[in-house]
């Protein structure tokens, strides 16, 4: 089935919605990693002061998860980062490459033209084939840059989050 302009703009605007909700939600998260590590930062800051007023009573296992928790979320984010941008690169490249098969057969077109119509009309094709391309790849880009935002915050602020909750009582 040939895929219509409509066709194409309402699947365009789909994503694009799509995008828009996952850019929020991925905003929320932030802000309650934020409100989180403030009421994790007070907490510990009241856990390492106890400990040096008196070290008999000190923490020490709260105070080893300073730097284990932080250890282990950042790593994973860090593995998420890198798959996620190895799979954009990949595809980058994959894009690329098949858009040096679309300008060869548009300079084949150019090259074969009879008149200068019709090597008008080949560069023309190619432009507004190029555009629509571009528009597609930019909205998948788009998609995966907020995928590999929201999949790298994801570990961070589970911990910050869940640190405030214990933390609490």
């Amino acid at each position: 089935m040939t895929q219509t302009q409509l066709d194409k703009f309402l699947a365009d605007s789909r994503r694009a919605a799509k995008n828009a909700r996952s850019a929020a939600t991925t905003a929320v998260a932030g802000g309650e990693m934020m409100k989180a590590a403030g009421e994790v930062i007070v907490a510990r800051l009241e856990i390492l002061a106890a400990g040096m007023a008196d070290p008999s009573r000190a923490d020490l296992t709260e105070i080893s998860l300073m730097s284990t928790e932080k250890t282990e979320a950042l790593s994973e984010a860090a593995a998420s980062l890198t798959k996620n941008l190895g799979d954009v690169g990949g595809r980058l490249s994959q894009s690329a490459m098949e858009e040096l098969g679309h300008a060869g057969k548009a300079a084949t077109a150019m090259a074969a033209a009879a008149t200068p119509q019709a090597f008008a009309a080949a560069q023309y094709d190619y432009a507004m084939g190029w555009w629509g391309r571009a528009a597609g790849q930019m909205l998948t880009l788009n998609t995966e840059l907020l995928k590999a935002q929201a999949e790298a915050l994801k570990p961070i602020h589970d911990t910050a989050v869940a640190n405030a909750r214990r933390l609490k009582k």
